[in-house]
């Protein structure tokens, strides 16, 4: 047998298989009126399955494994969570399975009861040597069926970044401007230097910088030598001031810098190096003291684009991508392109995060109201999928694609999606 219990698992759950005159190995009749609810944790696979098994009412757990003996294999005679198992489901029934009383566990074998395009499919998807399972069907699905789906993973993209948003949250005290200022931080790293990115806001708490935002140059100072660049000697009088300020506020907080060797310059044009990200950053803290209790009353999306793209950062870096090497005139201010990012990952985030802790749906549906209003991404992976006619409309969908792919398609997960159930019944 060349397929996994997943695939009896969806057959039995979305009843695949022929439902009239159904009998027992031993002969009894079996009348499926509930195939009971998919079981995620330890125990057996469906619960609450109600069964008419020989004239008689049945409440009770089902198990499903390929062959019989498998029960033994996986040890289910020792555990008493499967004492109330009623049905055994199998594909092949090799070996009789007693209960501990001593009684026989009654077995329904799904070979030849279900229609033999199914595994067909099933192994078309699984077996596909495409970027994703389902590349060449995805397509034709009807759209109202894709996006429904889609709308199902953006909001368990959210749920389940929300719990690492809460995690967070708990390691600082409740503290939710630090928690966001930790998100924001690792955003400005546009992946590339999102690791350094985010050990730099744990190197420079939030608290720090609050007591110098009436300083610009604190703050610089502050963020370029926690992130490792003020470790040098320099000719430019910028850099020279940024270093003095520097060393004594190193020693007021017993502060310890980040590695410089940790942020990544190679392949980069000078507006995306992480010195001119730190410039950015360091102008974004200036410009906002309670930057997310600001965020909280913004109901209008450009209002939110005008605050991230009109940042006061600092003229030396005008002509320079580095300290003391100069480079033709960049722009200062961050691209639509990164201010789209920063709302994506860390902006609507945080509101929806907050809006399900605080009980204020209001902040979930704006979420998810500038998620439908921003552009859709533009990477590889998307790319993909608009290639095989799958249309991505804004960033609420792109954001829903990433997390199909990461989660189902990489994974071959094809029975828990909506959209390759749907291929594999067509």
């Amino acid at each position: 047998m060349n397929f996994s219990e997943h695939f009896l698992h969806f057959i039995w759950k979305f009843r695949l298989y022929k439902t009239l005159d159904l009998f027992c190995v031993a002969g009894e009749q079996l009348r499926i009126l509930n195939p009971g609810i998919s079981n995620t944790d330890a125990g057996p696979d469906f619960n609450q399955a109600k069964l008419s098994i020989g004239g008689t009412y049945w409440i009770g757990d089902v198990e499903i494994h390929l062959k019989s003996s498998d029960w033994l294999v996986h040890g289910h005679q020792q555990d008493p969570a499967y004492d109330a198992v009623i049905l055994h489901v199998v594909h092949e029934h090799d070996q009789p399975i007693y209960r501990k009383d001593g009684s026989q566990i009654p077995v329904l074998v799904l070979k030849n009861l279900y229609p033999e395009h199914l595994l067909d499919h099933y192994h078309q998807l699984v077996n596909s040597i495409h970027k994703f399972p389902c590349e060449k069907q995805i397509g034709e699905i009807e759209a109202v069926v894709v996006n429904g789906f889609l709308s199902r993973m953006m909001v368990e993209r959210l749920e389940q970044k929300s719990a690492l948003v809460l995690d967070k949250l708990s390691r600082l005290t409740g503290d939710w401007e630090s928690a966001f200022y930790c998100f924001m931080a690792k955003s400005f790293g546009f992946k590339v230097n999102e690791i350094p990115f985010e050990l730099l806001a744990s190197a420079l708490p939030l608290q720090v910088l609050r007591k110098h935002l009436d300083h610009p140059l604190q703050v610089e100072a502050l963020v370029f030598g926690q992130a490792g660049f003020l470790s040098g000697s320099f000719k430019d009088e910028y850099p020279r001031k940024l270093k003095k300020e520097y060393a004594f506020l190193k020693k007021k907080y017993g502060l310890k810098p980040i590695g410089v060797g940790a942020w990544r310059f190679l392949r980069m044009r000078p507006q995306n190096f992480p010195t001119l990200r730190l410039a950015q950053f360091s102008a974004l803290v200036l410009k906002s003291d309670r930057l997310f209790s600001k965020i909280l009353e913004i109901e209008e999306l450009s209002d939110l684009i005008k605050l991230l793209a009109e940042l006061p950062v600092n003229p030396y870096w005008i002509k320079h991508y580095h300290f003391q090497k100069e480079t033709k005139e960049v722009k200062l201010q961050l691209g639509i392109s990164s201010v789209h990012h920063l709302i994506i990952n860390a902006i609507c985030l945080f509101l929806f995060s907050y809006g399900k802790y605080a009980d204020q749906p209001q902040l979930i549906s704006r979420a998810i109201k500038f998620l439908e209003l921003i552009p859709p991404e533009n990477n590889t992976i998307i790319g993909w999928y608009k290639s095989s006619g799958l249309i991505v409309e804004s960033a609420f969908f792109s954001q829903a694609v990433l997390q199909l792919n990461k989660y189902y398609c990489a994974q071959k997960k094809c029975l828990n999606c909506g959209i390759g159930i749907k291929i594999l019944n067509k």
